[in-house]
């Protein structure tokens, strides 16, 4: 039963961490940072598409999260209850992992939309940016400096 826990425990983690590394984009308005605006040659009419796609979706994007998180905790507690039931950690598991298709695939649209906005160069630009900043290529360097530097 306490492995069944611990396992369960263990694989909330992990997919919390691959859908918080599947997320591409810097967190906030990117497009309104001095260094991005510069580094892409955004336009003021660019920044104002960006900011619109954003309104548009943050209303969604914080309900869609706000569901995850409920289940999070819902999951939690049948978790620790001193009977498991395991039916229950079942539908709440189906629950939580549709949730998180529903924010992931917001994510994915409010992304594609934001693509749309960009030119082809601008948008490898970006790429070049996120893959610069990446904590997970920082942290490789970090542990490993001999490492070959990648597209920089």
């Amino acid at each position: 039963m306490k492995k069944t826990r611990t396992l369960i425990v263990i694989a909330a983690l992990l997919l919390s961490a691959f859908a918080a590394h599947a997320q591409q984009m810097p967190q906030g308005k990117w497009w309104r940072r001095a260094e991005i605006i510069q580094e892409l040659a955004l336009t003021a009419e660019q920044q104002q598409q960006l900011d619109d796609i954003f309104r548009t979706t943050a209303d969604e994007l914080i309900d869609a999260k706000a569901a995850v998180e409920k289940l999070q905790v819902a999951l939690r507690g049948e978790i620790d209850r001193p009977q498991l039931r395991r039916d229950e950690i079942r539908r709440i598991a189906a629950r939580l992992t549709e949730a998180r298709g529903k924010l992931f695939d917001r994510e994915l649209m409010m992304l594609v939309d934001m693509r749309g906005v960009l030119s082809e160069t601008q948008w490898n630009r970006m790429r070049a940016v996120l893959d610069r900043d990446s904590p997970m290529r920082n942290q490789l360097r970090k542990n490993n400096p001999q490492r070959p530097r990648l597209r920089q």
